[in-house]
């Protein structure tokens, strides 16, 4: 059987072909990529706080990559079972009626919504950012509450009391990967995973609703909300104009697909309460599956809704993870300012063992000694969410000496992402239980010495899986198989998606480490004012 994934994220759309290979039980069954196409998109950083993407480049993207495998797959492209994404998540996407965009998407990452979210919620005794009755009211109705000036319904009101113009044209609210669907199919739904992540999700009810005394309270159009349906369901099937957009046959089975955060999780295998994976991709979490639905007000942490009914993952986010790496990448690996009259880059000599520079960085990497001489790196690039809220925090290089090198600030990055994570993991294990390990994915974890360092920070083992950066594409495949009856339920994931490596901690590294995360969890609190002073948006 062959599917067609969509895997939408933040700085490109990576659009995968897979084949299922069907059997009895399923130890016997298999997944396999045949062949997948990138293309990038842009990602417009506002000076209110603002961050945007134009959903028509999403598409664009997307009917280039899908082109492009066509022309290189016609045979396997003409059997195409079904359609799914995965996406990045709680996004404000606002259509019209033809499923087009009145206005470019609110990127989970915006913040600017902070008064918005004062004005609506702040009354009264404050607690984790709102008011006392407002989240009594949320809790009781939804299991959890928008603190944060990231999610997405105060930016859904910042939209309306700002660009009154634009909101009378609004016809849905919709996510990411949901929009796409609407514009295949003409459907307007959300898929169970994307409604919760609104955070208006009616957790009372039989069938999933939104809760209308929220949306009362809070002035959002009844009429904006679209129908929930399961990750694993058939939305409709494609529409003959996109189909030729795309270079596809019309009638192709659409389904709703999940959020990265819902489906990720299913890719690397975790599938049951207690397993534990850490992602690290433009973003980052650590992820625990539970069936638990409990939430954290005081560090950000909620049992978000998954794929598989009755089970919740156990999610706190880092916003800026592979951006970190990118950033050193840019700005301390490159000589950006040409102080040398010729420069070649590693990668470009054809007898180079480097592939990329980030293949280089890793060699490099691995050569520092563990603790990077000292320094210490917060990843708060863009504000930070988890285990602590706000918008004005940013990155740190700590503790720099004049023995300091590149080196050994291109490894505090890594080392800093690595003791966020741990940081996550070890908030986390004071609500629930985790396994004895973790699941490693994400394009981070494609570098082996990211991997041993995410090991010796943890002090557990780190299971790696094969081709780690497409364990989203995966898990969009994975519910089309469900949805089509292929595969009788996720569960049956974990038999499918082994691990191909297990990385041991080094027992010598865990002084130094114990030594730098002991500072690492201190460093914002003593650096709080500072970074209101310099960041606070007037």
């Amino acid at each position: 059987m062959i599917i067609l994934a969509y895997d939408i994220g933040t700085t490109g759309v990576k659009t995968c072909l897979f084949q299922l290979i069907e059997s009895d039980s399923p130890e016997g069954m298999s997944i396999s990529l045949e062949n997948s196409s990138f293309a990038s998109y842009s990602l417009s950083i506002l000076p209110n706080g603002g961050v945007e993407q134009n959903p028509q480049e999403w598409w664009d993207a997307m009917c280039k990559t899908t082109r492009q495998l066509v022309s290189h797959n016609p045979e396997t492209c003409a059997q195409i079972a079904g359609i799914s994404f995965c996406a990045q998540a709680q996004s404000v996407v606002l259509l019209d009626q033809a499923a087009r965009a009145v206005r470019p998407s609110m990127s989970y990452m915006d913040q600017r919504s902070g008064g918005v979210r004062k004005a609506h919620a702040g009354g009264g005794p404050q607690v984790a950012g709102v008011g006392l009755g407002f989240l009594l009211q949320s809790l009781y109705h939804t299991g959890v509450v928008a603190g944060s000036d990231k999610d997405p319904v105060w930016k859904y009101l910042w939209v309306k009391e700002n660009e009154p113009e634009v909101y009378a044209r609004a016809h849905k609210w919709l996510d990411v990967k949901d929009a796409l669907v609407a514009r295949m199919t003409g459907k307007f739904t959300m898929s169970r995973d994307s409604a919760f992540a609104t955070l208006l999700m009616d957790k009372n009810t039989k069938t999933p609703e939104f809760n209308a005394a929220l949306i009362k309270r809070l002035g959002i159009l009844p009429e904006h909300m679209p129908e929930i349906v399961e990750s694993t369901a058939k939305v409709g099937t494609l529409l003959e104009e996109p189909a030729t957009e795309l270079g596809l046959s019309p009638g192709i089975p659409v389904f709703s697909g999940g959020s990265d955060a819902a489906l990720i999780g299913v890719g690397a295998g975790c599938v049951r309460p207690e397993m534990t994976h850490v992602y690290m991709g433009t973003s980052g979490w650590v992820s625990t599956v539970t069936d638990q639905n409990i939430v954290d007000t005081n560090a950000m942490i909620a049992s978000v809704v998954g794929v598989q009914p009755g089970l919740y993952n156990y999610f706190a986010e880092l916003e800026t993870a592979g951006k970190c790496l990118e950033w050193v990448r840019d700005h301390l690996a490159l000589d950006e300012i040409n102080i040398y009259l010729s420069k070649q880059h590693v990668a470009d000599d054809p007898s180079s063992e480097y592939k990329s520079l980030y293949d280089y960085m890793s060699k490099v990497i691995s050569e520092t000694p563990a603790g990077s001489g000292g320094v210490i790196f917060t990843p708060w690039l863009h504000g930070n969410r988890c285990p602590f809220e706000d918008a004005n925090a940013r990155g740190i290089f700590f503790n720099i000496g004049l023995e300091t090198g590149k080196t050994e600030l291109i490894r505090a990055v890594v080392e800093g992402v690595c003791y966020h994570m741990r940081w996550f993991l070890e908030t986390i294990k004071k609500k629930i239980k985790t396994g004895d390990k973790v699941r490693f994915v994400g394009g981070g974890a494609l570098s082996p010495v990211t991997a041993g360092i995410l090991a010796d920070v943890l002090q557990i083992p780190v299971e790696t899986v094969p081709e780690p950066q497409n364990v989203g594409a995966v898990g969009a495949a994975l519910a089309v198989a469900v949805g089509l009856g292929r595969i009788a339920d996720l569960k049956d994931v974990e038999a499918l998606i082994k691990p191909d490596r297990v990385f041991v901690p080094n027992p010598d590294a865990r002084a130094v480490h114990d030594k730098n995360y002991a500072a690492f969890t201190r460093l914002y609190a003593a650096n709080k004012k500072i970074f209101h002073h310099l960041n606070q948006i007037h």
